[in-house]
């Protein structure tokens, strides 16, 4: 009966000419007290809606249909074979900001240019988050199965990979010709964030069309990992396709580690906490286990960090990829009882500080891509670059989202100002070479638009805006939806109950032009 009324509601204020401008407004599962919408937060979110309206600008002008924008050179670059990824990873940006007349030229080149059929060599993985999970999410958004169609195509053309003696693929294939084999250089090994980071995406792909083959793919990978999991929840970065054995290799939340871990937590969430999805969160709390194992505090100012491990021993490195953590520790804080469900949210908080320092720490105020920490020295940049990564803003939204402490939007909004002054030409954003000195690289990173700007729009969004009770992000930062997965695990077609994101009195809010 609520949900009609609001229907009505809306539908009222819409045909009165006073629907708020502002929220695509869903349904919540339980009422949620109305957010009012401050000042100072619409005035950031159209700031953050003008940037991606730059970008998005510069990469139709200079690189349309391209995977990405080189901004200094003007000129497009095929990172990932031709799929034009940054048009696919900006979708469901441009579609949760409002901009209309973008989303439908968008529209129109998957329609008639978006071609998969590629002789080209595609990492599994990246394909999977940019490219399936862009669609699924754009279809999940807009109800236009168009995007549904082209998430299949692509899907099919990847499901090869899985063909492996233990279903843990091989991370790289042919689109075109259907070979899947695994990089050179890691000596013929799968990587455990490459492997383990396509659940969600094939799950929902499943329950989407109603054909149980790309979830069953994903779902014996985790079965696989399950039945020799350690104890503390932590799997190298290399494992054997042939075998399933784990050999000699680093353990990391950072790059090569990172979404595996992340993946857990999220399949369960985007099952709506189930007993179909349980083994997921058990296995994520033997990770967080784990992960405790990890932690150590800098001297002199007990900044909190997350190691690495190699063997026995620990390294006091932590990447800037490793600043999901928070995020992913927040989420998944309340599924612990009240004990732990508090270590596990003030451990987020100490960690996202230490992440924002990354930050503050540097001339430009822009993150290095990681840190090494030294005793009595506190942290120091390692490898110096920054290519306009989200991880920490991804952490701060959810921070913000989860303890309503408007410091994480302070932190987010600082963050955002480093951008516009160092990233920001004329023909884009662009990473730097150096924190320290700030020399510009010429690289317009897609994920800049899937994701950080994203997560910075919604850092100064209404909470109903992409409500957490209905939405999960992909490790790209793809809203998908949940949907309630049954106790036998089947998959039902989810297909008929898709309806359009509803938004209020258009989406017309501080369009420009």
């Amino acid at each position: 009966m609520s949900d009609l009324q609001n229907l009505l509601e809306e539908l009222n204020n819409v045909h009165s000419g006073t629907a708020r401008k502002v929220e695509l407004k869903e349904k919540t599962k339980k009422p949620t007290k109305e957010v009012v919408d401050d000042p100072i937060d619409i005035e950031r979110r159209e700031k953050v809606k003008e940037a991606m309206i730059h970008a998005w600008g510069s990469y139709e002008t200079y690189a349309w249909g391209q995977d990405e924008l080189q901004p200094q050179s003007k000129s497009g670059v095929n990172s990932f074979g031709g799929l034009g990824a940054t048009l696919i990873d900006s979708l469901d940006t441009l579609y949760i900001m409002g901009l209309d007349e973008q989303f439908q030229k968008a529209r129109e080149w998957v329609a008639n240019s978006l071609d998969f059929n590629k002789d080209y060599e595609a990492s599994v993985f990246e394909t999977t988050i940019r490219v399936v999970g862009g669609l699924l999410s754009t279809y999940d958004l807009s109800g236009d199965k168009l995007f549904l169609d082209k998430a299949r195509d692509i899907a099919d053309r990847l499901l090869p990979a899985w063909n492996t003696p233990t279903g843990i693929p091989y991370n790289i294939i042919n689109l075109s010709q259907g070979r899947a084999h695994n990089p050179g250089w890691t000596g013929g090994e799968s990587i455990l964030a490459d492997s383990g980071t396509e659940q969600l995406e094939f799950i929902v792909l499943s329950q989407r069309t109603g054909d149980p083959k790309y979830q069953q793919k994903v779902e014996n990978v985790i079965t696989q990992l399950n039945k020799t999991f350690p104890d503390d929840g932590l799997l190298p970065i290399y494992i054997n396709p042939h075998s399933g054995a784990t050999g000699y290799s680093p353990i990391t939340f950072g790059a090569m580690g990172d979404s595996f871990y992340e993946y857990l937590l999220k399949v369960w969430v985007q099952g709506n906490k189930t007993s179909a999805v349980k083994l997921y969160r058990d296995m994520w709390e033997k990770s967080m286990k784990g992960l405790l194992s990890l932690i150590r505090r800098s001297t002199p100012s007990s900044f909190t960090y997350i190691c690495e491990k190699s063997g026995g021993s620990l390294t006091d490195k932590m990447d800037e990829l490793a600043c999901f953590a928070p995020g992913m520790l927040a989420l998944g804080s309340s599924g612990y009882g009240p004990e732990d469900s508090q270590k596990f949210m003030s451990l987020a908080e100490e960690l996202a500080w230490t992440c924002y320092n990354f930050y503050q720490s540097t001339p430009t105020k822009l993150a290095g891509e990681n840190y090494f920490f030294h005793s009595g020295e506190d942290m120091s940049v390692g490898t110096s670059w920054n290519i306009l990564r989200p991880e920490t803003v991804e952490s701060l939204f959810y921070l913000w989202r989860l303890t309503g402490n408007k410091t994480y939007q302070e932190w987010g909004w600082n963050i955002f100002q480093a951008f516009e002054k160092n990233s920001r030409i004329e023909s884009g954003y662009v990473g730097l070479k150096d924190v320290n000195s700030g020399v510009k690289d010429n690289m317009m990173q897609s994920f800049f638009l899937a994701e950080t700007l994203k997560y910075l729009y919604l850092l100064f969004s209404p909470s109903s805006v992409i409500s957490l009770d209905e939405w999960v992000f992909n490790t790209e930062a793809h809203p998908l939806r949940i949907v309630t997965r049954d106790e036998g695990g089947n998959v039902k077609n989810t297909n008929e109950k898709q309806k359009p994101f509803p938004r209020l009195g258009g989406r017309k809010e501080g369009r420009s032009g």
